[in-house]
């Protein structure tokens, strides 16, 4: 079946089909298999907050 590292070529609406079946029926598999999915806020990002930065006086005399 298709991977996520084909390319743009092999890419047609059938495989892109093939493809969300399967994942439906894994998603079918897992929550009868007692899994839950839990919905994440659209505001919540993986990456923490990153420290300011200052480039004041950083350039040679």
């Amino acid at each position: 079946m298709g991977s996520k590292d084909e390319g743009p070529e092999e890419r047609t609406v059938e495989s892109r089909k093939r493809l969300r079946e399967l994942m439906e029926i894994q998603i079918q598999e897992y929550l009868a298999n007692g899994g839950k999915i839990h919905e994440v806020p659209s505001n919540v990002v993986a990456d923490p907050p990153k420290k300011p930065e200052s480039n004041y006086g950083n350039r040679p005399i």
